[in-house]
């Protein structure tokens, strides 16, 4: 079975996926980090060179290659995953979906500790981020409520 864990930067999906693929006795396979391995350079370099709309791309690419190797695992996706093209409806399909709905101010804590990681952010304020992660939290949820489970994560 395919579990893919969906929602906000800094909601706990790595963790989370981590602990579940152990209990499960599956593979564990963080998104960012698998693209990070294809593409030799990190997200943060990939978005200073290539630019958003290419990452995206490369995002949907390698999301496919994963459940074309894979029968089993669990993946956490990165934040905007399930939020281009067709990726939710893709994961809908390919597996079980779980929208991971955690309190803005638990991300906006972890997000300020580790901004430096975060190319979206990485330019902004305590208070800059938490505006921006507001607006984009209301932006994407639409994408987050399509999965097929929802559970609340501190």
């Amino acid at each position: 079975m395919k579990y893919f864990l969906v929602g906000y930067m800094a909601c706990g999906k790595s963790r989370r996926g981590r602990l579940m693929a152990e209990s499960l006795g599956v593979c564990f396979i963080d998104l960012d980090d698998y693209i990070e391995r294809r593409e030799m350079r990190t997200i943060p370099q990939i978005f200073a060179i290539a630019g958003e709309e290419i990452f995206r791309k490369l995002e949907r690419l390698y999301l496919h290659e994963v459940c074309e190797l894979y029968k089993d695992f669990v993946m956490a996706t990165g934040g905007g995953t399930p939020c281009f093209f067709d990726n939710m409806e893709y994961m809908n399909r390919q597996g079980k979906t779980i929208f991971l709905n955690t309190d803005i101010d638990v991300i906006v804590s972890r997000l300020v500790k580790a901004k430096f990681r975060r190319p979206l952010l990485s330019r902004l304020n305590g208070d800059e981020i938490y505006l921006f992660v507001e607006k984009h939290l209301q932006e994407r949820m639409p994408y987050y409520l399509q999965a097929q489970e929802i559970e609340n994560s501190y």
